[in-house]
This record gives C-alpha cells, structure tokens and sequence, in this order.
C-alpha cells in the first residue's frame, strides 16, 4: 500500500519518460491516484520560438494532437504497471512550470520524472527538467534512473 495519495508523473513521448511512467504506474497500484501529465506548447507559437525557449529541448511536444497520443500510449503502460485509478493531463507550458503547478493543483505528494538531461553539460550549465524539478517542488520527487 502506497503512502501517497496522488502522484503526478511527466511524459514527453520519449523512451526515457515512458520508463518513469512504468515506475510511477507500480508506485500507483490500486489505491493511489496516478496523474500522468505532458506539457505541451500551442501551435500558436512560431516553429523558431519554440526551438529557441527549448533549447536541446526543441523535440517536445508542440500542439496538442501528439499529446492526446502520447497521454493514451502513457495510460496503457501505467496500467500495465498496475496503476488503477488513472487521469490524463495535457497542460500548456514549459515542463518544469506545467507540472509543478499541476502538483499544487491537485495536492499530489509525490512527482515523479526521469533522469534524462540530468548528467548532460547543458542540464548542469542551464539546468535541467529533473534538477529544476527536484530543486522547486513543494512535494517529494522521485527521479527515475532511465538512461
């Protein structure tokens, strides 16, 4: 039986926040809460704006369409882990600000992220979504190792 109540966990499609998703689904089990959430940024932005605010980060999501996808492929591998009680989030913004609002709005216990970008140069010189994460939260984070 799980301490938390609810925990958000962030999923940007890749691999890597997929595996975070999986460990967050199992922390999940029956009788937590489990909020899977993907930020996302509207299409109303130019293609150039959105590379420049993400940076190395310019492959996530713009627009909602691959969100919805990429929020249902999230949902079957957290219930595949054995989350039960599951709700899909797709929020406008950068990821670190989307879903730190969204533990707050939901009063979760606990956020759950991957460790990509973490090691790298630029997560250490400009900071990264787990180590900004970790660093702001109000709630216990977990950092899943998925590299």
């Amino acid at each position: 039986m799980s301490a938390y109540t609810t925990i958000v966990v962030g999923t940007d499609g890749s691999e890597s926040s997929m595996k975070a998703v999986d460990r967050a689904g199992a922390l999940a089990g029956e009788s937590t809460t489990l909020v899977i959430a993907c930020a996302y940024f509207p299409n109303d932005r130019a293609p150039g704006e959105v590379a420049d605010v993400l940076k190395d980060e310019a492959y996530q999501v713009t627009g909602s369409s691959p969100t919805e996808e990429i929020l249902r492929t999230a949902k079957e591998r957290a219930l595949s882990a054995g989350a039960k009680l599951v709700v899909q989030r797709a929020i406008k913004g950068a990821p670190v600000d989307a879903l730190l609002q969204l533990v707050t709005d939901t009063q979760a216990d606990l956020l759950v992220i991957g460790n990509r970008g973490l090691n790298s140069i630029a997560g250490r010189l400009l900071g990264s979504v787990p180590a900004d994460a970790a660093r702001k939260s109000t709630s216990d984070v977990l950092i899943v190792h998925t590299t």
